[in-house]
């Protein structure tokens, strides 16, 4: 199978997935206390943030899908006019594609060229060179780049890497050369309070924790292989959720930590937000909105999210994204063993307006 058709596989299969809605998703776990009268006015809310030091009007941000073919191009072109129009950042596919044959820079160079004056994420996996990741921001003239790590992946995809444990070496030296900050991004099995302090070490500047409940590579790379190869479907739910990495992070400072995983709404947004995050990554529930839709339809989502996002901290009484860390929320379920395994206290989260002032 060529590199073009492993991303167009992608592609179908991760759409399909988001059709049949069957991931386990622990947002489900995380209930705001509601406050009757706790409310502020609409206008009196404000959504921006900044993340890795580039500011953003709204706390989430279409991330990377893909790219490497002629189809993907056409839906990194999609992406690109959706997120000009809307104002919000887009990351990039992996562009180990684009590194390996520069014929298919054009699939990912189409997020600039659609988006002239937006923020935009570059997009290689731990593998890459300096000279790799410089080639890759300078593609798509990035103001931030993305590196994703996919170990997981790796291992059940057939044509995938065995060999990992350069990794942090490699995005040190990146994180230590390049003139863009760096984020470093899970792809669906999470990231560990150990393994986001390992980065802030490393200089990264944003950790993006791609939690369980989204798109599950392990689940595609599994699909993909054939029949007389062995099956790996056992590990379909391996990795931590993205509001567990949230959870679990707590008290890690001196880096910015944004969710992607499962972010199915406005109210997953707020509740990530609410754990802690500076922002989110939305990749899944918006490629679904333009496969079955189009490129209108996406940014009638997108823009109806911000306003349903704004409106949601209204209630809470939240004029920022910041002020939403101080809502009480009551975790339950499985995250809630997740957290007493972690030694993480919940309760602290359902009286956190006590250490403020009260509620009304």
């Amino acid at each position: 199978m060529t590199i073009a058709d492993r991303k167009n596989a992608h592609v179908e299969l991760a759409a399909d997935q988001q059709r049949r809605a069957d991931a386990v998703n622990e947002f489900d776990d995380v209930g705001f206390v509601h406050h009757a009268l706790a409310g502020i006015d609409c206008i009196d809310v404000s959504l921006s943030v900044s993340v890795a030091g580039m500011d953003s009007p709204a706390p989430f941000f279409i991330n990377a899908m893909t790219g490497g073919s002629e189809h993907t191009g056409q839906i990194n072109r999609a992406l690109a006019i959706a997120a000009r129009a809307t104002g919000i950042p887009i990351a990039s596919g992996s562009m180990s594609a684009y590194l390996k044959d520069a014929s298919v820079a054009d699939s990912f160079r189409v997020l600039r060229l659609e988006n002239p004056d937006g923020i935009v994420m570059a997009n290689i996996n731990a593998n890459a060179t300096l000279e790799q990741a410089r080639r890759a921001v300078d593609l798509v003239s990035a103001n931030i780049l993305q590196i994703h790590v996919n170990a997981v992946q790796e291992v059940v995809m057939p044509e995938g890497d065995r060999h990992f444990a350069h990794w942090p070496g490699h995005i040190e030296h990146i994180a230590s050369n390049l003139d863009v900050p760096v984020m470093v991004k899970e792809v669906g099995f999470g990231l560990s309070r150990q393994t986001i302090s390992r980065l802030r070490d490393c200089g990264v500047a944003a950790a993006d924790v791609g939690g369980r409940g989204g798109t599950n590579f392990a689940r595609i790379e599994n699909e993909r292989r054939p029949g007389s190869l062995t099956d790996y479907s056992f590990i379909r739910h391996w990795g931590q959720s993205t509001a567990a990495c949230l959870l679990d992070a707590t008290g890690v400072s001196g880096i910015d930590i944004t969710a992607t995983g499962g972010i199915r709404s406005p109210l997953d947004i707020a509740r990530a937000l609410a754990l802690g995050a500076t922002a989110c990554g939305v990749a899944g529930r918006f490629l679904r909105v333009l496969l079955d839709e189009d490129v209108d339809g996406l940014i009638t989502t997108i823009n109806g999210w911000t306003v349903q996002l704004g409106q949601i901290m209204a209630v809470l009484g939240a004029p920022t994204p910041a002020a939403l860390t101080h809502s009480d929320l009551v975790i339950t379920g499985g995250l809630a063993q997740f957290c007493q395994a972690r030694g993480i206290a919940t309760d602290t989260y359902a009286q956190r307006t006590q250490k403020g002032r009260s509620a009304p």
